[in-house]
C-alpha cells in the first residue's frame, strides 16, 4: 500500500482514501485494484490478459494506446544506467501511468505546496499528468514489476529541469529523506 510523504512537514499518509484525496487535489490520480488475478510470477501476457478490462478502461479514459509489462530486478541489465535517467527531475510529455504488480518504488513530485513522495508498492496505481515535475527511485530490493500505459511510448522521454532539487532527497524508502531536505555541514570526514 502506498505511503504518501511531506518531507518538509514532516507528513506522512497511509490511508488509501486520504492519499487519493491529497494527489486528486494536485491533479494526480491514485487508486488500489486487487492482486488476486494472476500468480506474481506470470509471464507478461498472461498478466495483461487477467488485467484487460482495466487496461482496456484506462485506455479509454487516459486516450492510452498501448500497455506493457516491465520487470527491473537486481539483476537486470545496465539497471544504474537506466535508474539515472529517472533520478532527476523531470517532466514527460506525456502521462507516466503505473499499477504496481510487485516491489516498490518512490515518485518525488514537485506539487503546488512543496515536494512529496509516493512510495508505491503492490496494488497501487498511480497516473502522473505529463508536464508534472517528479523523479523515480526503487526502494532497496530494487525490484519493480508495474504494467504502464502510453500515448506514444515515444513522449515517455524524460525532460530534465535541471532545477538540483532532487539531490536535496535521499533516494531510500526509508532513509532520511523523510525529515526533509539534506542540511548544510562544515563536518568534514
Amino acid at each position: 500500500m502506498a505511503v504518501l510523504r511531506f518531507p518538509p512537514e514532516q507528513r506522512r499518509e497511509e490511508d488509501a482514501g486520504a492519499i487519493a484525496r491529497e494527489l486528486a487535489a494536485e491533479g494526480i490520480h491514485y487508486e488500489r485494484w486487487t492482486l488476486d488475478r494472476v500468480a506474481a510470477d506470470a509471464q507478461a501476457d498472461a498478466v495483461l490478459a487477467a488485467y484487460a478490462d482495466e487496461i482496456e478502461a484506462m485506455k479509454q479514459r487516459g486516450g492510452y494506446t498501448t500497455a506493457d509489462v516491465i520487470d527491473v530486478e537486481p539483476g537486470t541489465p545496465n539497471l544504474e544506467a537506466m535508474l539515472a535517467k529517472f533520478d532527476k527531475e523531470h517532466t514527460h510529455a506525456e502521462d507516466e501511468v503505473r499499477f504496481i504488480l510487485a516491489g516498490r518504488g518512490i515518485f518525488f513530485l514537485a506539487l503546488e505546496k512543496g515536494i512529496a513522495s509516493v512510495e508505491v508498492g503492490p496494488g497501487d496505481m498511480l497516473s502522473v499528468p505529463r508536464g508534472t515535475r517528479h523523479w523515480f527511485t526503487l526502494c532497496e530490493e530494487r525490484r519493480i514489476r508495474a504494467i504502464r500505459w502510453f500515448q506514444d511510448p515515444a513522449g515517455w522521454t524524460p525532460h530534465y529541469t535541471g532545477s538540483g532539487v532532487d539531490r536535496g532527497y535521499e533516494p531510500l524508502c526509508f532513509g532520511p529523506a523523510y525529515l526533509g531536505p539534506r542540511a548544510a555541514t562544515t563536518i568534514s570526514a
